[in-house]
């Protein structure tokens, strides 16, 4: 009996426990967990530090897109543009750098020479002297000539054009040393206008290593003798032209406010038919040549009527006359622009059209992907253009898009005609013509 009492007891006790043991486990608080997100096997909190992949030692791509020129390209002042200006004729001079010391005041005796390199033939030609000729590489072409009696420098001169190569002099060691590249300096005009398009004629020309001093209106680059060739054509000829042509350019997206084109044919009651002096149609798009009525502020009126119009990009370029050159619209836009990779080029004269004297220009849209559309515009000096029909889906490089089908690129150019006279004219010349001036410049 003991016993038995004994065990209920406990039993009695332990029942109490186990009662209290879940009253206490009801009362605990439920436990509380941090969210951790996992991206691409790194594990994010709060208190994580961002993992980066290793990218390669390339320069960013807004460093690369530094230019000091983009200022002056990116820019148009629409309320002071001259259609005609005039800019004193300057010498434009090219000097070669790194040509060492002048060398020793000598004289040489006939001497000929015939398929020979030109280190053998400098090496023959200062025999019994203690100048010594050292080359960069062995590929020189050989040489055939004769030198007739005279002084070294103008001898050495004549050698090393004739093999296409620079030399230079180390009077320390008495060395003339022989290299295939050179370097020169441009002393550029004061205008900055011709100046852009002395550069532009230049990386036209495919030469892309220019050093431009703005403040000091210089430009260095470097190359061989084929290089050195062109610049100095590309010097010649501009420095024979009368006129520099240049474009200012507005660019623009236009949505539609409605699901439908925008009607260009309503520019005619718009502007009058007499302010649409050409229509002239591409493989994509359609040319407008307009008057001076025309210009960004009523174009932009207009579109905003039927659409909503965004400026994706402005500046401005310029060719010498018979030259061409380009506009890249990435260049002075948003790099995000679907059209950023578009480039407007232009070949462009001024002068006699059919006994009248016009600028006749040729203007080419292209992308990476070639020639999308192209124009050929004679206008009177003082005409716009503007290019319409231009889907932005011609940019758009996704199977899907949220740009509407009927939104399209519009862009608007203004040409100018930059007179080059003698400098010795009068400083009235020497500015923006209009009025009366104008006139007489055009008929003349």
């Amino acid at each position: 009996m003991a016993q038995n009492k004994i065990k209920t007891n406990v039993l009695i006790y332990l029942g109490i426990g186990a009662m209290l043991f879940a009253g206490c486990v009801k009362k605990q608080e439920p436990v509380s967990y941090d969210m951790v997100n996992v991206v691409e096997n790194f594990v994010i909190d709060e208190r994580s530090v961002p993992i980066f992949p290793k990218k390669a030692a390339l320069t960013t791509d807004t460093a690369q897109r530094f230019a000091l020129d983009l200022p002056k390209r990116c820019t148009v002042d629409w309320n002071h543009q001259s259609v005609v200006s005039v800019v004193p004729e300057e010498k434009i001079e090219i000097v070669r750098l790194n040509t060492g010391d002048k060398l020793p005041d000598l004289q040489v005796s006939d001497y000929d020479f015939k398929r020979i390199p030109v280190k053998d033939a400098l090496e023959n030609l200062l025999e019994g002297t203690d100048i010594s000729v050292v080359e960069d590489n062995s590929n020189f072409e050989k040489i055939s000539g004769g030198i007739k009696s005279g002084a070294l420098a103008d001898a050495i001169e004549l050698m090393t054009k004739l093999g296409r190569v620079y030399y230079s002099y180390d009077a320390e060691f008495g060395e003339i040393r022989l290299t295939s590249y050179g370097k020169w300096l441009i002393k550029m005009p004061k205008d900055e206008t011709m100046i852009m398009a002395l550069l532009d004629a230049m990386r036209g020309a495919d030469i892309r290593n220019l050093l431009v001093n703005w403040q000091e209106k210089t430009v260095v680059f470097e190359g061989d003798y084929q290089t050195e060739r062109e610049v100095a054509k590309i010097i010649s000829d501009v420095a024979s032209k009368k006129y520099v042509l240049a474009w200012d350019i507005d660019v623009y997206r236009v949505y539609p406010k409605k699901d439908d084109a925008i009607i260009w044919m309503n520019m005619l009651p718009a502007f009058g038919d007499k302010n649409i002096r050409m229509s002239i149609p591409g493989v994509v798009g359609r040319a407008l040549v307009v008057s001076p009525e025309i210009n960004t502020k009523t174009l932009q009126e207009f579109m905003a009527q039927q659409a909503n119009v965004v400026l994706i990009s402005q500046g401005t370029f310029a060719i010498p006359n018979g030259w061409q050159s380009r506009f890249d619209i990435g260049q002075c836009g948003k790099e995000d622009r679907l059209e950023t990779d578009l480039i407007i080029g232009a070949t462009g004269t001024y002068g006699n059209y059919a006994e009248t004297k016009k600028i006749d220009a040729k203007i080419v849209l292209s992308t990476s992907n070639g020639e999308l559309s192209s124009f050929k515009i004679p206008s009177n000096v003082g005409d716009n253009y503007v290019i319409v029909g231009i889907p932005t889906h011609s940019f758009v490089t996704t199977p899907e898009t949220l740009i509407s089908p009927f939104a399209e690129l519009v862009v608007f150019m203004s040409p100018r005609l930059i007179s080059i006279i003698d400098a010795n004219n009068s400083v009235k010349q020497m500015t923006p013509l209009s009025g009366d001036e104008l006139r007489d410049f055009l008929n003349q």
